[in-house]
């Protein structure tokens, strides 16, 4: 018994050193991101693809490939040990994976990420995809050859989505989005045009920045987001990033004229960071200290921003809250005002801006856009005018220049290619968690009309974050509601929210 325990320290110990240089270079990108300086990029690039090299060595280093092997089948004699079973389950998976990618393609992928980042954010500034194209040409490339070295089943979208999402499968995606077209097109057009029967029912006041600054803190803190073990931060498009156990850091973008956009951008943030911040900190860079998959991260983002953030309770707590950060500028505003404001339903073009009932729209849209710029169907010199076709054939409208278009997402530009379906999965899970904690905690409403988040918080915390990746996605959701994964709570969930606030007929 001493042999294997001595291989399984080893390859904890290497594991969590291999985190050490992981989580440098999450804080070099969220430097990246918050303050570097524009003409530090070149060397930021270095220094990021240096780390990321290192990084794949180790994780294909010869002799921690055979320990994990040893674990497997030391997991595989000892049955009761669920701990060890899923750790080396989940470590020789991402083995097998790291193995099929060559050093320089990695190093390769890794420069043009960082250069392609720093080249979007200024072309979206500018509005102009063909000072982004150069780069999006590269990143498009390597990502073809990536996909097609981790293909499954023949698909090489597969090997993408399956990064961010094991067990989910491109065929079964695309009839999941054709579904939820079929079921949310016509809910999209009665709603938007009800909302646009309605008319304007609040007009928001312009507010400093500094001033939104201290009220987005104030939100994320009480819905639980800890900052003794995080901060908020600004960048040009959000996102939450782990820096170390007790570390993550959440990130908005302020506009002066709308204060609710900065609001539930944050909101969504602190669910991805009170995820992270729920994760067992003793087994940080270790499978069971580690996300279960981006859908269930996003099930959490999109439940505080979405489920509680443009709920009518929310906005009893938060109204006098408002009135009181930033007196007389919502004197008129009442708590059913502004939960049939955030509510309100129309054909738009910023995805992170969106309704509910044409969010998921927006991300088929990526979806299917992204499978053929990975498949070569499309030339990414094409993206513009396929993404105007494509806003056009869903929402009916087209827009007016490439920010609002094709650039406004960072994800290609990060190389994230397959993860923007786990939004939509992230959408449908976050329902489905609603309907069974609706039934096991009890009245939710009147503790949220009270700003008391906590007993949500505490029911996630034990039926979803403290596992880790024990469950695979599919197994958790199954686990924790008692049935697959389904479309049906979703649409429930969103024609009663769309009819309470009269853009539906019962």
């Amino acid at each position: 018994m001493s042999e294997p325990i001595s291989i399984l320290e080893q390859t904890y110990q290497w594991e969590r050193e291999t985190a050490l240089l992981e989580s440098t270079q999450a804080t070099l990108e969220w430097d990246e991101r918050t303050g570097m300086p524009p003409a530090a990029g070149a060397y930021r690039a270095e220094q990021i693809t240096y780390l990321s090299g290192l990084i794949h060595q180790r994780r294909t280093d010869a002799a921690q490939a055979d320990r994990i092997d040893s674990l497997v089948q030391w997991a595989n004699q000892q049955p009761d040990n669920e701990d060890l079973a899923v750790t080396a389950r989940y470590l020789k998976r991402n083995l097998v994976r790291r193995q099929k990618l060559p050093l320089d393609l990695v190093q390769a992928m890794t420069k043009a990420i960082v250069l392609g980042q720093q080249a979007w954010s200024q072309a979206r500034k500018a509005k102009s995809f063909a000072d982004f194209l150069p780069c999006l040409n590269t990143i498009v490339k390597l990502k073809r050859e990536e996909a097609n070295l981790l293909a499954i089943d023949g698909s090489a979208y597969n090997g993408l989505l399956d990064e961010y999402e094991e067990g989910a499968n491109e065929a079964h995606l695309q009839v999941l989005f054709a579904d939820l077209r079929k079921q949310l097109v016509p809910i999209v057009a009665e709603a938007a045009e009800a909302t646009q029967k309605r008319g304007t029912i609040l007009v928001q006041p312009t507010i400093p920045i500094e001033a939104q600054r201290s009220f987005n803190r104030l939100v994320a803190e009480q819905v639980g987001f800890s900052f003794d073990a995080g901060r908020l931060d600004e960048t040009d498009h959000p996102f939450c990033t782990t820096l170390g156990p007790r570390d993550c850091r959440i990130l908005t973008r302020y506009f002066e004229n709308d204060l609710l956009s900065s609001l539930f951008s944050t909101l969504h943030e602190a669910g991805h960071g009170m995820y992270e911040q729920g994760l067992p900190a003793e087994h940080f860079g270790l499978p069971l200290g580690s996300y279960a998959s981006l859908g269930i991260h996003e099930s959490q983002s999109r439940l505080w921003e979405n489920a509680v953030g443009r709920s009518l309770p929310f906005w009893q707590w938060c109204t006098p809250q408002l009135q009181k950060q930033f007196p007389g500028l919502f004197a008129q505003a009442t708590p059913e005002t502004l939960y049939r404001y955030t509510n309100s339903v129309s054909r738009s073009f910023i995805r992170v801006e969106s309704d509910e009932a044409t969010y998921n729209l927006h991300i088929a849209i990526r979806f299917e856009i992204e499978q053929q710029l990975i498949s070569g169907a499309l030339n990414p010199t094409d993206l513009p005018d396929a993404w105007n076709a494509a806003y056009m054939e869903y929402l009916g409208i087209s827009p007016s220049n490439h920010a609002e278009g094709c650039l406004q997402d960072v994800h290609w530009s990060a190389g994230l290619f397959g993860y923007f379906p786990t939004y939509t999965l992230g959408n449908l899970i976050a329902a489905q968690w609603m309907e069974t904690i609706q039934q096991s905690v009890g009245d939710l409403d009147s503790l949220h009309c009270r700003g008391d988040f906590r007993p949500l918080l505490e029911w996630l915390r034990t039926n979803v974050h403290q596992h880790g990746k024990r469950f695979t996605p599919g197994r958790l959701v199954e686990r924790v509601t008692g049935r697959p994964l389904s479309a049906i709570p979703f649409v429930k969930y969103l024609t009663q929210k769309l009819t309470a606030t009269g853009l539906l007929v019962s």
